[in-house]
């Protein structure tokens, strides 16, 4: 636990609640943070690769931290395989191995000790026989609706189901009990599934998480980022020149903030980044076109945006070297060992070369 578990109440619940999407709720949350020794949990179930719009949600860990939060990562790996199998059974300890090393080499990055993070994953209890009696009981007492209803941003939905997509939320909802977490994190997305913990678990004489919800980045294309479309987004993987072509073709028309995820992008992650070290946003562009422009924070930036003062071009390829920069620590540790990517995604890394050509998924 860091030194700043001792630090002001107010400090501390700022530190939880920054950046978020929504919390449930900030009262719960300074109660929590009252506690001796509060505790977060944030899950991934190892399907696809991990990119970019993981490191906005992870980057949250190293705040827990800060505040003095015991945190919990949990390598969904049963949720994987349950979820219309988006991960064959025999590639789950391959994937896993791949998420715990892709997660360190994240929070690392945000400037935390992964010693101080507990990794565990869903097999190691999961498969206990008290998880199973509780997951069944819940299982008796919840309708098909509700648990459709709960999931329906997570898993993957057909007009005939298969039974795994609908055992993942009361999983889930089980996971927070078994891990007695004061705080469920995760995805905007996850919403559904954690209010239905937070309505079930109560009843079964566990407590109620409190909740907070990260946003999902836009894609790059315009929309929602896409498993089958790696323009999409930013692997973790993909180096400098990757990440810039990336950033000059994406979707950014002048003067428009819906759907842009290159704004999307400087909100949530490199401005917090800059923010943290001390570092403002610059713009370089020729004495001809207004010469370099400087912004302490992100609303500046975007004021500056709509009244189209700032072209996107020049916005693109200011984001894009920044994102470069931040992501390249983590892409030298994903890709120091060829096997750990290779033997993940097989079809992708097959040659083991790790250069980062591989498709990314979205899944969260």
């Amino acid at each position: 636990m860091s030194e700043d578990a001792a630090a002001p109440i107010d400090d501390r619940v700022e530190l939880v609640t920054r950046n978020v999407a929504e919390v449930v709720t900030e009262s719960e949350v300074r109660e929590v943070l009252s506690r001796d020794s509060p505790s977060a949990y944030v899950g991934y179930a190892p399907t696809g690769e991990m990119h970019i719009g993981h490191y906005t949600t992870i980057r949250k860990l190293a705040d827990f931290l800060r505040a003095g939060v015991d945190v919990t990562v949990l390598v969904a790996d049963l949720h994987a395989h349950l979820d219309d199998e988006k991960s064959p059974f025999e590639l789950l300890d391959a994937r896993s191995r791949y998420y715990r090393e892709a997660v360190a080499a994240m929070v690392e990055a945000a400037g935390a000790s992964t010693e101080d993070v507990t990794f565990v994953r869903g097999t190691d209890f999961e498969l206990d026989r008290e998880y199973t009696l509780d997951l069944l009981r819940m299982a008796a007492e919840t309708t098909v609706s509700r648990v459709q209803r709960a999931g329906s941003e997570v898993v993957r939905q057909s007009d005939n189901p298969k039974l795994g997509g609908l055992i993942y939320p009361l999983m889930q909802t089980q996971d927070v009990a078994a891990l007695d977490a004061d705080i469920a994190y995760g995805g905007i997305d996850q919403r559904g599934i954690y209010m239905l913990s937070r309505e079930v678990l109560p009843e079964r004489d566990a407590g109620k998480p409190t909740c907070l919800f990260a946003p999902l980045l836009s894609g790059l294309t315009g929309g929602k980022m896409s498993a089958s479309e790696a323009d999409t987004s930013i692997a973790l993987t993909d180096d400098r020149d990757a990440v810039l072509d990336k950033m000059e073709d994406a979707y950014c028309p002048a003067g428009e903030v819906e759907d842009n995820g290159v704004l999307e992008y400087l909100e949530y992650l490199v401005f917090p980044i800059l923010e943290e070290r001390d570092r403002p946003f610059r713009t370089e562009r020729p004495e001809e076109y207004g010469d370099d422009v400087v912004y302490e924070d992100y609303a500046a930036l975007e004021a500056d945006f709509l009244d189209e003062a700032l072209h996107p071009l020049d916005l693109k390829q200011a984001a894009g070297e920044y994102v470069a920069e931040f992501v390249a620590p983590i892409r030298e540790r994903l890709t120091e060992d060829p096997d750990l990517l290779g033997e993940a995604y097989p079809e992708a890394y097959g040659d083991g070369d790790g250069d980062g050509n591989g498709n990314t998924n979205t899944e969260h």
